[in-house]
């Protein structure tokens, strides 16, 4: 998520997200007294009220500015409370989230890198949780079993990877580095809420622009593919494992939202559309189409999760939610190769014109979730 993306990314956010503007629609009687306005500049985040009441909010951040930016809420310790990623010059998204009393940041990012433009939020009052609807409950308790799942095997792989990383091994790092990852980029949206420990693990190579060191997966991998060389990347790698394992343990103790589902299947997509289709995210090895296909996996299964609530609410967005979830998989699997994927640097123009007009017709239904969660039934 947080990776500091290159400009050569925004085309195609723009591109991937533009059928995501903000329509209105439910978004009005999501939280008392309509959604809070942000209007976020190159230079500003004017967000129109600092005190809100415990419960739902929504916030509608507008673009202003020329370049992309994002929006977020912390907590204490830069603990990601919600998040909007890739929002285009002249866009306008939504963003929903569940806030219990507490003092909070709001922060536009334009180009989104740095600590960002900064206000205070106050959170006052009580409201009874989403998840006091057994039916949201559940949901929510699906996806931390799949969390759980996933952060299991990123563990084992992750160790594997390192093992071969430390023996010398390039070509069985190589091997790992898609595989591992693959359990990374399917939990990505729970794995960053926790301060800089995502960017640790999975920032690129621009994190030095904010005075951090350049590790975790993308060093090892430039190491592998770039310099052809891993005699000095065992360090690299114990951090790396270290880090995984402070995930694995935050991760399983987590107790979500059914909006952190709700924008974790959204913010996947966005992933998709800033990293994976332009070939930003694993630009040494190009093995993007693993990360790409796990975004979706992840995506899909917070989806699943709350599909029960989706359909009871809205069964017509369900359907056009496994339509599209159909196409991208179909989309997509003209580019297998063997037990894995074709490189991104084998695909044609129009293979990723193709993809990304799957992801764009994904994205705009995948963008409807949150609200239709949200509403108090």
């Amino acid at each position: 998520m947080r990776h500091l993306h290159s400009p050569l990314a925004f085309t195609a956010a723009v591109v991937v997200l533009a059928g995501c503007s903000s329509s209105g629609g439910d978004t009005a009687t999501a939280a008392a007294g309509g959604p809070i306005t942000v209007k976020a500049t190159d230079s500003s985040c004017e967000v129109a009220r600092t005190q809100v009441d415990a419960g739902t909010s929504v916030f509608a951040i507008t673009n202003g500015g020329q370049k992309v930016t994002e929006f977020y809420v912390y907590a204490a310790g830069d603990r990601v409370m919600a998040e909007v990623e890739n929002i285009a010059p002249g866009l306008s998204r939504d963003l929903h989230v569940e806030l219990p009393a507490g003092s909070y940041e709001t922060a536009c990012k334009p180009g989104m890198i740095g600590k960002g433009i900064r206000g205070q939020l106050t959170v006052s009052g009580s409201a009874a949780p989403l998840t006091d609807d057994a039916a949201l409950l559940a949901a929510t308790e699906s996806y931390s079993r799949y969390v759980k799942s996933q952060t299991a095997a990123l563990e084992v792989k992750t160790t594997e990877f390192v093992t071969a990383v430390k023996n010398g091994d390039a070509a069985k790092a190589k091997e790992l580095f898609p595989a591992a990852r693959t359990y990374w980029e399917r939990i990505e949206p729970v794995a960053e809420i926790f301060g800089d420990l995502d960017p640790r693990i999975d920032g690129r190579e621009e994190v030095t622009e904010e005075g951090m060191k350049f590790g975790g997966f993308h060093k090892i991998e430039q190491d592998l593919w770039q310099k052809n060389d891993i005699s000095q990347s065992g360090p690299i790698a114990d951090q790396l494992l270290t880090d995984v394992k402070e995930i694995v343990q935050k991760a399983n103790a987590e107790k979500l939202s059914p909006l952190q589902l709700a924008n974790g299947a959204k913010a996947l997509l966005d992933e998709v559309a800033s990293g994976k289709i332009t070939g930003e995210e694993d630009r040494y090895s190009h093995t993007d189409l693993w990360d790409f296909n796990a975004n979706i996996d992840g995506s899909k299964a917070a989806i699943a999760s709350l599909r029960p609530v989706l359909e009871e609410r809205d069964a017509a967005l369900v359907k056009t939610l496994d339509a599209e979830f159909a196409n991208v998989d179909a989309t997509l699997a003209k580019h297998r190769s063997g037990d894995g994927w074709k490189l991104h640097n084998e695909l044609s123009q129009a293979d990723l014109k193709e993809l990304t007009d799957a992801i764009n017709a994904l994205a705009e239904p995948i963008s409807r979730v949150a609200a239709v969660v949200a509403k108090q039934s």
